[in-house]
Protein backbone atom coordinates (compact mmCIF):
# COMPACT_ATOMS: atom_id res chain seq x y z
CA UNK A 1 0.00 0.00 0.00
CA UNK A 2 1.33 3.47 -0.84
CA UNK A 3 1.93 5.48 2.30
CA UNK A 4 0.67 9.06 2.43
CA UNK A 5 3.35 11.21 4.04
CA UNK A 6 2.07 13.49 6.78
CA UNK A 7 3.89 15.69 9.24
CA UNK A 8 3.37 13.06 11.94
CA UNK A 9 4.71 10.33 9.68
CA UNK A 10 7.89 12.35 9.25
CA UNK A 11 8.15 12.67 13.03
CA UNK A 12 7.70 8.91 13.41
CA UNK A 13 10.69 8.21 11.20
CA UNK A 14 12.91 10.13 13.62
CA UNK A 15 11.79 8.31 16.74
CA UNK A 16 14.37 5.51 16.84
CA UNK A 17 14.67 2.06 18.29
CA UNK A 18 12.47 2.53 21.36
CA UNK A 19 9.48 3.68 19.33
CA UNK A 20 10.10 0.93 16.81
CA UNK A 21 9.89 -1.59 19.63
CA UNK A 22 6.61 -0.07 20.75
CA UNK A 23 5.29 -0.24 17.19
CA UNK A 24 6.11 -3.94 16.99
CA UNK A 25 4.53 -4.65 20.36
CA UNK A 26 1.38 -2.78 19.36
CA UNK A 27 1.18 -4.67 16.10
CA UNK A 28 1.43 -8.02 17.87
CA UNK A 29 -1.31 -7.08 20.31
CA UNK A 30 -3.59 -5.42 17.80
CA UNK A 31 -6.63 -6.56 15.89
CA UNK A 32 -8.12 -8.19 18.97
CA UNK A 33 -11.07 -7.36 21.17
CA UNK A 34 -10.28 -6.08 24.64
CA UNK A 35 -12.32 -5.20 27.69
CA UNK A 36 -13.22 -1.50 27.89
CA UNK A 37 -11.00 0.24 30.37
CA UNK A 38 -9.01 3.32 31.09
CA UNK A 39 -6.96 4.78 28.44
CA UNK A 40 -3.27 5.31 28.40
CA UNK A 41 -1.69 8.74 28.37
CA UNK A 42 -4.53 11.07 27.50
CA UNK A 43 -3.66 13.23 30.47
CA UNK A 44 -0.19 13.91 29.13
CA UNK A 45 0.41 17.47 27.98
CA UNK A 46 2.85 16.37 25.29
CA UNK A 47 1.21 13.27 23.79
CA UNK A 48 -2.00 13.61 21.80
CA UNK A 49 -4.04 10.76 20.34
CA UNK A 50 -2.28 10.76 16.97
CA UNK A 51 1.16 10.78 18.60
CA UNK A 52 0.14 7.99 20.94
CA UNK A 53 -1.22 5.83 18.16
CA UNK A 54 1.93 6.21 16.09
CA UNK A 55 4.21 5.47 19.02
CA UNK A 56 2.37 2.38 20.25
CA UNK A 57 1.43 1.22 16.75
CA UNK A 58 -2.35 1.04 17.19
CA UNK A 59 -5.48 2.92 18.20
CA UNK A 60 -8.30 1.56 20.35
CA UNK A 61 -11.56 1.42 18.41
CA UNK A 62 -15.11 1.28 19.76
CA UNK A 63 -17.13 -1.17 17.64
CA UNK A 64 -20.30 -3.24 17.71
CA UNK A 65 -20.63 -6.74 16.30
CA UNK A 66 -23.11 -6.04 13.51
CA UNK A 67 -22.09 -7.35 10.08
CA UNK A 68 -21.53 -5.97 7.53
CA UNK A 69 -20.62 -2.77 9.40
CA UNK A 70 -18.52 -4.53 12.02
CA UNK A 71 -17.67 -8.16 12.64
CA UNK A 72 -15.69 -9.88 15.38
CA UNK A 73 -14.31 -13.23 14.29
CA UNK A 74 -13.86 -16.29 16.53
CA UNK A 75 -10.16 -15.47 16.93
CA UNK A 76 -11.02 -11.98 18.18
CA UNK A 77 -9.95 -10.21 14.99
CA UNK A 78 -11.97 -7.15 14.05
CA UNK A 79 -13.32 -6.63 10.54
CA UNK A 80 -16.35 -5.23 8.73
CA UNK A 81 -16.66 -2.28 6.35
CA UNK A 82 -16.10 0.42 8.98
CA UNK A 83 -13.03 -0.99 10.80
CA UNK A 84 -11.46 -2.31 7.59
CA UNK A 85 -11.53 1.17 6.03
CA UNK A 86 -10.30 2.72 9.29
CA UNK A 87 -7.40 0.28 9.52
CA UNK A 88 -6.36 0.85 5.91
CA UNK A 89 -6.46 4.64 6.23
CA UNK A 90 -4.56 4.65 9.53
CA UNK A 91 -1.85 2.50 7.99
CA UNK A 92 -1.21 5.21 5.41
CA UNK A 93 -0.74 7.58 8.36
CA UNK A 94 1.78 5.39 10.18
CA UNK A 95 -0.61 3.70 12.65
CA UNK A 96 -0.32 0.03 11.83
CA UNK A 97 -3.26 -1.62 13.59
CA UNK A 98 -6.45 -1.27 15.62
CA UNK A 99 -7.68 -2.85 18.83
CA UNK A 100 -11.43 -3.41 18.80
CA UNK A 101 -13.48 -2.78 21.94
CA UNK A 102 -16.99 -4.24 21.63
CA UNK A 103 -19.56 -1.99 23.27
CA UNK A 104 -23.30 -1.18 23.04
CA UNK A 105 -24.23 1.71 20.77
CA UNK A 106 -25.47 3.88 23.62
CA UNK A 107 -22.05 3.60 25.33
CA UNK A 108 -19.90 4.40 22.28
CA UNK A 109 -19.81 8.18 22.53
CA UNK A 110 -19.56 8.34 26.35
CA UNK A 111 -16.72 5.79 26.20
CA UNK A 112 -14.91 7.75 23.52
CA UNK A 113 -15.12 10.99 25.47
CA UNK A 114 -13.98 9.15 28.62
CA UNK A 115 -10.86 7.93 26.72
CA UNK A 116 -11.82 4.26 26.90
CA UNK A 117 -11.12 4.13 23.15
CA UNK A 118 -9.64 6.55 20.65
CA UNK A 119 -12.09 6.38 17.76
CA UNK A 120 -15.45 4.82 16.87
CA UNK A 121 -15.76 2.79 13.66
CA UNK A 122 -19.05 0.95 13.99
CA UNK A 123 -21.44 2.30 11.38
CA UNK A 124 -22.52 4.85 14.03
CA UNK A 125 -24.81 6.92 11.84
CA UNK A 126 -24.57 10.68 11.94
CA UNK A 127 -27.36 12.83 13.36
CA UNK A 128 -27.58 16.18 15.11
CA UNK A 129 -27.12 15.01 18.70
CA UNK A 130 -24.14 12.81 17.87
CA UNK A 131 -22.46 15.46 15.76
CA UNK A 132 -22.70 17.83 18.72
CA UNK A 133 -20.88 15.30 20.92
CA UNK A 134 -18.13 13.98 18.60
CA UNK A 135 -16.25 15.00 15.47
CA UNK A 136 -17.03 12.78 12.49
CA UNK A 137 -14.76 12.18 9.55
CA UNK A 138 -16.15 12.54 6.05
CA UNK A 139 -18.59 9.70 5.27
CA UNK A 140 -17.46 6.21 4.32
CA UNK A 141 -20.84 4.48 4.24
CA UNK A 142 -24.26 5.68 3.11
CA UNK A 143 -27.02 3.26 4.01
CA UNK A 144 -30.74 2.57 3.81
CA UNK A 145 -33.13 1.29 6.48
CA UNK A 146 -35.57 -1.63 6.25
CA UNK A 147 -37.84 -3.71 8.46
CA UNK A 148 -37.22 -7.32 9.37
CA UNK A 149 -40.72 -8.83 9.43
CA UNK A 150 -42.30 -12.30 9.54
CA UNK A 151 -42.33 -14.01 6.15
CA UNK A 152 -45.07 -12.54 3.99
CA UNK A 153 -45.10 -9.28 6.01
CA UNK A 154 -48.59 -10.09 7.42
CA UNK A 155 -49.09 -6.61 8.90
CA UNK A 156 -47.85 -4.85 5.76
CA UNK A 157 -45.29 -2.66 7.52
CA UNK A 158 -43.29 -0.75 4.89
CA UNK A 159 -42.97 2.85 6.14
CA UNK A 160 -42.55 4.86 9.33
CA UNK A 161 -45.96 6.34 8.58
CA UNK A 162 -47.45 2.83 8.87
CA UNK A 163 -46.26 2.70 12.49
CA UNK A 164 -47.77 6.11 13.25
CA UNK A 165 -51.08 5.06 11.73
CA UNK A 166 -51.37 1.80 13.69
CA UNK A 167 -50.76 2.24 17.41
CA UNK A 168 -50.95 -1.52 17.96
CA UNK A 169 -47.69 -2.12 16.08
CA UNK A 170 -44.57 -2.75 18.11
CA UNK A 171 -41.16 -2.14 16.54
CA UNK A 172 -37.86 -3.48 17.87
CA UNK A 173 -34.79 -1.22 17.72
CA UNK A 174 -31.31 -1.31 19.21
CA UNK A 175 -31.02 0.65 22.44
CA UNK A 176 -29.24 3.89 21.60
CA UNK A 177 -29.20 3.06 17.91
CA UNK A 178 -29.95 5.41 15.02
CA UNK A 179 -33.26 3.62 14.49
CA UNK A 180 -34.47 4.42 18.00
CA UNK A 181 -33.88 8.05 17.09
CA UNK A 182 -35.90 7.65 13.88
CA UNK A 183 -38.94 6.47 15.85
CA UNK A 184 -38.58 9.14 18.53
CA UNK A 185 -38.23 11.89 15.91
CA UNK A 186 -41.41 10.56 14.29
CA UNK A 187 -43.12 10.82 17.74
CA UNK A 188 -43.81 7.09 17.94
CA UNK A 189 -45.06 6.41 21.49
CA UNK A 190 -42.67 4.59 23.83
CA UNK A 191 -45.22 1.82 24.21
CA UNK A 192 -44.70 0.89 20.56
CA UNK A 193 -40.90 0.76 20.83
CA UNK A 194 -39.25 -2.51 21.90
CA UNK A 195 -35.65 -1.88 22.95
CA UNK A 196 -33.19 -4.74 22.37
CA UNK A 197 -29.52 -5.09 23.24
CA UNK A 198 -28.22 -6.52 19.95
CA UNK A 199 -29.22 -7.63 16.46
CA UNK A 200 -29.90 -11.23 17.42
CA UNK A 201 -32.23 -10.08 20.20
CA UNK A 202 -34.12 -7.97 17.68
CA UNK A 203 -34.68 -10.97 15.43
CA UNK A 204 -35.80 -13.05 18.40
CA UNK A 205 -38.26 -10.34 19.42
CA UNK A 206 -39.96 -10.72 16.03
CA UNK A 207 -39.94 -14.53 15.95
CA UNK A 208 -41.31 -14.64 19.52
CA UNK A 209 -44.07 -12.14 18.61
CA UNK A 210 -42.81 -9.54 21.09
CA UNK A 211 -42.39 -7.16 18.15
CA UNK A 212 -44.05 -6.93 14.75
CA UNK A 213 -40.90 -5.74 12.99
CA UNK A 214 -37.23 -5.03 13.61
CA UNK A 215 -35.96 -1.69 12.26
CA UNK A 216 -32.32 -1.86 11.18
CA UNK A 217 -30.07 -0.98 8.22
CA UNK A 218 -31.00 -3.02 5.15
CA UNK A 219 -27.64 -4.75 4.81
CA UNK A 220 -27.54 -5.70 8.48
CA UNK A 221 -30.94 -7.35 8.17
CA UNK A 222 -29.91 -9.14 4.97
CA UNK A 223 -26.96 -10.66 6.84
CA UNK A 224 -29.19 -11.74 9.74
CA UNK A 225 -31.94 -13.40 7.70
CA UNK A 226 -29.57 -15.60 5.71
CA UNK A 227 -29.90 -18.20 8.46
CA UNK A 228 -33.52 -17.53 9.39
CA UNK A 229 -36.03 -17.98 6.54
CA UNK A 230 -38.91 -17.14 8.87
CA UNK A 231 -37.93 -13.47 8.61
CA UNK A 232 -37.86 -11.38 5.45
CA UNK A 233 -36.46 -7.92 4.72
CA UNK A 234 -38.66 -5.18 3.31
CA UNK A 235 -37.60 -2.81 0.55
CA UNK A 236 -35.71 0.27 1.83
CA UNK A 237 -38.03 2.54 3.78
CA UNK A 238 -39.03 5.53 1.69
CA UNK A 239 -39.73 7.90 4.58
CA UNK A 240 -36.65 7.04 6.69
CA UNK A 241 -33.94 9.72 6.67
CA UNK A 242 -30.85 9.27 4.53
CA UNK A 243 -28.06 8.17 6.80
CA UNK A 244 -24.39 7.42 6.76
CA UNK A 245 -21.32 7.07 8.90
CA UNK A 246 -17.61 7.70 9.12
CA UNK A 247 -15.10 7.44 11.91
CA UNK A 248 -15.93 9.44 15.05
CA UNK A 249 -13.25 11.21 17.09
CA UNK A 250 -13.19 13.33 20.23
CA UNK A 251 -13.87 17.00 19.55
CA UNK A 252 -10.43 17.95 20.85
CA UNK A 253 -8.63 15.55 18.50
CA UNK A 254 -8.62 18.14 15.72
CA UNK A 255 -5.16 17.20 14.45
CA UNK A 256 -6.08 13.53 14.19
CA UNK A 257 -9.37 14.35 12.44
CA UNK A 258 -7.66 16.65 9.94
CA UNK A 259 -4.94 14.12 9.14
CA UNK A 260 -7.49 11.31 8.88
CA UNK A 261 -9.74 13.23 6.50
CA UNK A 262 -6.78 14.06 4.28
CA UNK A 263 -5.69 10.41 4.18
CA UNK A 264 -9.29 9.21 3.71
CA UNK A 265 -9.79 11.47 0.69
CA UNK A 266 -6.73 9.92 -0.96
CA UNK A 267 -7.74 6.38 0.01
CA UNK A 268 -11.19 6.81 -1.54
CA UNK A 269 -9.44 7.24 -4.90
CA UNK A 270 -7.83 3.79 -4.69
CA UNK A 271 -9.24 0.44 -5.84
CA UNK A 272 -8.80 -0.86 -2.29
CA UNK A 273 -11.51 1.44 -0.92
CA UNK A 274 -14.04 0.20 -3.46
CA UNK A 275 -12.99 -3.41 -2.83
CA UNK A 276 -13.51 -3.18 0.93
CA UNK A 277 -17.01 -1.75 0.55
CA UNK A 278 -17.95 -4.11 -2.26
CA UNK A 279 -16.70 -7.14 -0.33
CA UNK A 280 -19.02 -6.19 2.53
CA UNK A 281 -22.01 -5.62 0.26
CA UNK A 282 -21.95 -1.81 -0.01
CA UNK A 283 -22.02 0.26 -3.18
CA UNK A 284 -18.92 2.48 -2.99
CA UNK A 285 -20.36 5.00 -5.44
CA UNK A 286 -23.30 6.12 -3.27
CA UNK A 287 -20.99 7.96 -0.85
CA UNK A 288 -19.67 10.19 -3.63
CA UNK A 289 -20.62 13.80 -3.02
CA UNK A 290 -22.15 13.08 0.41
CA UNK A 291 -20.70 15.22 3.19
CA UNK A 292 -20.54 15.11 6.96
CA UNK A 293 -22.19 18.52 7.06
CA UNK A 294 -25.19 17.13 5.17
CA UNK A 295 -25.58 13.98 7.28
CA UNK A 296 -25.17 15.89 10.55
CA UNK A 297 -28.38 17.77 9.74
CA UNK A 298 -30.40 14.60 10.26
CA UNK A 299 -32.75 15.11 13.21
CA UNK A 300 -32.35 13.03 16.32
Amino acid sequence: MNRITTRRTTVLRTIGATAAGLLLAGGLAACSTVTPGGGGESGSETVNTLDRGMEQGYLRVGIANEPPYTQVNADGSVHGAAPDVLRAVLQTMGVEEIQGVVTPYEAMIPGLNADRWDVIAAGLFMKQSRCEAVAYSEPVIVSTESFGVPAGNPKDITTIADISANTELKIAVLTGGFEEGILKTASIPEGQIVLVKDSRSGMEAVTANRADAFLLPTLSLNALVEQDPSIEVTEPIEDAPRTGSGAAFRKEDTELLEAYNTALAEFKKTPEFAKILTDWGFDPTVVEGVTTEELCKTEG
